[in-house]
């Protein structure tokens, strides 16, 4: 590859796009190609507008066809920010082109695809991962040095997780979000993903034994085939008595907040997805003891506060750059990590299961 540059080309211009173009551009071993949309005219529209703010030295090319990024000789891998609906298909005819895929989530509409899809990238010797950003921020490490160290969580008994935004009339009137056709699983599949995933990644990727999902509301764009959630909850029942509930919704105002809770003490996070704004990401430990001296009772606070050094927003440091930062290692080391597919289709099948069992009437399912 030249000079250990990874080449992208961006497979569609929605606006999570623009947000990764920077971040390809602050990461050292990546550049922009090109990038590719329905019509030649909305791809140079995308480009004038991110290259004013964010510039690459050589402006990427448009291209107003999928296809024909696909072929683009200068193109060594593709980020695929298509609707859910649309990413089956052009996950697989990338993988058949020779080019390393970063999908967006949720990955596919159920895991029976994103196994398929997975398999072509196996079969054609390229690179898949979802673009779940915070796995790649420096808090991570310092989250599970606190979890492991034995003494500020002990025994994890607890996790529970709440990721919301509370969309306006017009999101619900146009959004792809609310229609089944582009995005039949609505609220569970655009921010699930992250509430399942964190509950994974903190049970080091063991799986569930048995799971309930329930269905708070639905609701569809007036061209949607049927509705998608809207708002959602689930609650995963883990080996060993471990439990974890998450919460989704449309219609409840921006939260992103993680707990886990342990035999010794508990740890809060904030902002678990996308970082505050500011130069550093964080988290609180918590070891609060009950000092009782005959009629007193008094509960002491003994918190902690952990943090990293890590910019957020696109910056050189941020978790979005760091993101294609490691991609593109992972693109020009020549190496595939299987660990990336792996939890990508470990979530999927765990937002299947919490939607069959809501379903089916909260049904409790086995995985």
């Amino acid at each position: 590859m030249a000079d250990r540059i990874c080449r992208w080309g961006i497979l569609g211009t929605a606006n999570i796009a623009r947000k990764n173009w920077q971040s390809i551009l602050n990461a050292e071993n990546s550049t922009l190609t090109a990038v590719a949309s329905r019509t030649t005219e909305r791809a140079t529209q995308f480009i004038r507008e991110c290259q004013a703010e964010a510039p690459f030295a050589t402006v990427p090319e448009a291209i107003g066809s999928y296809e024909a990024l696909l072929s683009h000789p200068q193109v060594d891998a593709v980020y695929i920010p298509l609707p859910t609906g649309l990413r089956k298909d052009w996950v697989i005819r990338a993988a058949q082109a020779g080019k390393h895929v970063l999908c967006e989530k949720p990955c596919a509409d159920n895991a029976t695809d994103l196994a398929e899809m997975i398999e072509a990238c196996r079969m054609h010797n390229v690179q898949f991962m979802d673009g779940v950003m915070f796995m790649h921020s420096r808090r991570m490490e310092s989250l599970r040095a606190a979890l492991d160290d034995g003494e500020s969580i002990g025994r994890i008994r607890r996790i529970c997780s709440q990721f919301s935004f509370c969309g306006p009339d017009e999101f619900f009137a146009g959004n792809i979000r609310t229609s089944s056709a582009l995005e039949s699983l609505g609220c569970l599949g655009d921010l699930g993903w992250y509430t399942i995933r964190f509950a994974l990644w903190t049970m080091k990727y063991q799986m569930p034994q048995r799971v309930t999902g329930r269905l708070l509301a639905t609701a569809g764009r007036p061209d949607s085939p049927t509705s998608v959630p809207v708002e959602f909850s689930g609650e995963l029942l883990f080996a060993d008595g471990v439990s974890a509930s998450f919460y989704n919704s449309f219609q409840t105002w921006n939260q992103q907040i993680a707990h886990v809770s342990g035999s010794k003490g508990s740890l809060l996070l904030h902002d678990f997805v996308l970082p505050y704004f500011g130069g550093e990401s964080a988290f609180d430990v918590f070891n609060a003891t009950m000092d009782i001296s005959n009629c007193q009772y008094n509960m002491v606070e003994h918190t902690r506060r952990v943090s990293v050094r890590e910019y957020s927003n696109n910056k050189p440091d941020a978790q979005e750059t760091n993101l294609f930062r490691n991609f593109s290692t992972l693109v020009l080391s020549g190496r595939l990590d299987p660990h990336w597919p792996e939890i990508a289709l470990k979530t999927q099948q765990v937002m299947d299961a919490c939607l069959e069992s809501a379903r089916n009437g909260s049904r409790e399912v086995t995985l």
